[in-house]
């Protein structure tokens, strides 16, 4: 896919922050409490050096996940110096059905693309270890055709996720920055 006619059309971080209606200052508290491994913040500032991306984030407000998620994803593209830009995701419903998590629309979802807009590769809504209940609960039940308690079963798999994200825990975070530098190590 190419998002070079997206360029431009994006909210840059900032601007995504403060037109944030809710959850605002649980995102701000997200961003405020990363920190950085030496290691991984090295590998980050490293990157400046040959800048050939961009990256556009498939995001909203509402989103828990993207409360979460995108406040690290802005803490290594800031580093990074990659040219970052939030597209709404209900203003992008071309680019997110491009983009299709199990063939659910699921944010955020971190794009990366060459200068000219041909993606690379993309990451997202969550870190794996945080994803693996809507995994194995996508691969018993595609569809919620015949799944009695669907909406039960669904809401014990997002209790799960939530305790995978962990209360006062920032492994995920940890999570999140290293499976940005394997996927930006393999491009």
């Amino acid at each position: 896919m190419n998002l070079q006619d997206k360029l431009g059309k994006g909210l840059k971080p900032k601007a995504f922050i403060e037109s944030m209606s809710v959850n605002q200052e649980k995102f701000h508290d997200v961003y405020e409490s990363f920190t950085w491994k030496k290691e991984d913040e090295e590998y980050f500032a490293s990157l400046k050096e040959n800048q050939q991306l961009q990256c556009f984030i498939l995001a909203a407000d509402w989103c828990g996940d993207v409360v979460r998620n995108v406040p690290i994803v802005f803490h290594a593209m800031e580093k990074a110096e990659i040219p970052t830009e939030v597209l709404v995701m209900e203003q992008n419903l071309d680019v997110m059905d491009q983009h299709l998590t199990m063939g659910g629309r699921s944010i955020p979802i971190v794009i990366f693309t060459d200068l000219e807009g041909n993606e690379l590769k993309h990451w997202g809504p969550r870190p794996q270890r945080v994803q693996e209940p809507m995994v194995q609960f996508k691969r018993q039940h595609p569809t919620r055709d015949g799944v009695e308690d669907y909406e039960e079963k669904i809401k014990d798999v997002y209790r799960e996720i939530g305790k995978r994200y962990g209360e006062g825990n920032l492994l995920y975070q940890e999570e999140i920055i290293h499976e940005l530098r394997v996927l930006i190590s393999s491009i």
